[in-house]
């Protein structure tokens, strides 16, 4: 004979684990420490403003002054 399923029951169960798993993946993607973000950001001004140092002095990326 047949298990009875409570469709209520397995359709909670089911938002639960999909909520988790969603959780899980916000935990990897957003979970970083201070120090490390900090530390990120840090990279990315560094890397700024060597770029902005290569730059060619009077050159706005602007075509139409040429």
């Amino acid at each position: 004979m047949a298990e009875i399923v409570n469709l209520r029951r397995a359709r909670k169960q089911r938002a639960r684990q999909d909520a988790e798993k969603q959780a899980e993946q916000n935990r990897l993607t957003f979970g970083r420490s201070k120090a490390e973000r900090l530390v990120t950001q840090a990279e990315r001004d560094k890397a700024a403003r060597i770029l902005d140092g290569h730059r060619l002095p009077g050159d706005d990326g602007d075509p139409k002054e040429t």
